[in-house]
Formats: C-alpha cells, sequence, structure tokens
C-alpha cells in the first residue's frame, strides 16, 4: 500500500495513519500561530458569556466556571497550517453543561465564538455539541500557557483548530451562520480537515 511520507512518519512512530488527514504531517510541538499579541488578562475582572438564541443568557465569573462539572479529553489537532498534534489532553466544560443553564432556544443553529481583541470564529452547533468538544482552561495537565488561548479556549476537534478560538470571552448562539474572522480574509467556512476546506468556500 503506497503511503506519502508523512504517512509513513506516522507509521515508524507508532500511530495509525489513518489518524492523518489529507495535506498534514505530525509534529509532536504545539506551534504558536494568532493575530495580534497574546493578552493580559485578570482574572477578578474577567468573565464568560453565552447568549443569543437561548432562554436564559448567563455572564460567569472565573469561579463560578470553574464550579460546573469538569470533563478531560484526549484528542487530534489539526492546524490550517498542515501540522497536525496526536493525543493532547484538555481538561474544561461540555457544551451540555452550559446548555443546562442557559437552555438553547430551538432556533439555535450556529455559534460564533467570541474572544480577546475582537476575534470570532464560526461553526454549527453540532460541533460544540460534539463529545469531545470543550470550553478547555487546561491542557495537558496544566492551565493554558497564554500563548495558547489562556484563561480559556474553545477545543472543536472536529474542524481544522482555527475554529477553536483562544482567549475565549463569550459564546453567541444565532439562528444563521455569520462568517468569523478568519472566514472574511478567505478561510473556508466549513474547515473540515478530511475534505481539506482549508480556503474558500
Amino acid at each position: 500500500m503506497f503511503r506519502s511520507k508523512a504517512e509513513q512518519k506516522v507509521a515508524d512512530e507508532g500511530y495509525d495513519p489513518a489518524r492523518l488527514p489529507p495535506g498534514q504531517y505530525l509534529t509532536e510541538k504545539w506551534p504558536v500561530l494568532h493575530a495580534g499579541d497574546a493578552p493580559e488578562t485578570d482574572l477578578a475582572t474577567w468573565d464568560f458569556k453565552v447568549f443569543g438564541e437561548v432562554e436564559n443568557p448567563v455572564t460567569l465569573t472565573w469561579d463560578q466556571l470553574q464550579e460546573l462539572p469538569a470533563t478531560e479529553i484526549t484528542i487530534d489537532i489539526h492546524c490550517v497550517t498542515r501540522w497536525s498534534r496526536f493525543d493532547p489532553s484538555f481538561r474544561g466544560v461540555r457544551w451540555r453543561d452550559l446548555a443546562e443553564l442557559v437552555k438553547p432556544k430551538p432556533s439555535a443553529r450556529f455559534v460564533v465564538a467570541h474572544a480577546e481583541q475582537g476575534f470570532t470564529a464560526n461553526v454549527p452547533i453540532e460541533a460544540i455539541e460534539d463529545e469531545h468538544a470543550l470550553i478547555a482552561y487546561e491542557a495537558n495537565g496544566e492551565p493554558l500557557e497564554r500563548e495558547h488561548g489562556w484563561p480559556l479556549r474553545l477545543v472543536v476537534p472536529t474542524l481544522y483548530f482555527w475554529k477553536s478560538a483562544k482567549w475565549l470571552r463569550g459564546l453567541e448562539l444565532l439562528n444563521h451562520d455569520e462568517p468569523g474572522f478568519w472566514e472574511r480574509y478567505g478561510y473556508h467556512n466549513d474547515a473540515d480537515y478530511w475534505q481539506e476546506q482549508r480556503y474558500g468556500f
């Protein structure tokens, strides 16, 4: 069976090459990529909002967020710049636990993640309903590093990782789709890495 060099490297390291999406290569590093500088955060004044097409909009302090049920996941992540990383772990809150608080309306079909510095990322609601999606505050057993989104980031492992917004401050539920920051600059709206949906609609 023919394998690309990237797939052969995955196999040589003891992984199933089928885990590597097309056009990707495996790395043990976690490259840092974002627009602008990593923001400073004061947890005493920080909050996190869930609003829009919900019956009960909420604003949570850091302490209130920490009181919600915590879940740990181990996933693979895939960046649009072609690197993939296998088996990082994340800890945080699942959407279903937030959904119990906010009670999404039947009209809620899309989500816009709002982050510091005006950054946004859009996903269908199914992407955050996935059992491996998370609103995460830890990675690999430690608090997120600032350059990787501390104190909070979205983790949506079914899509290219730019959809997993760093420095998350809110989730807005909508009845329609709205392009996020990178989508307005030509990135593919759907971001399915198995389909190599990198750029353009």
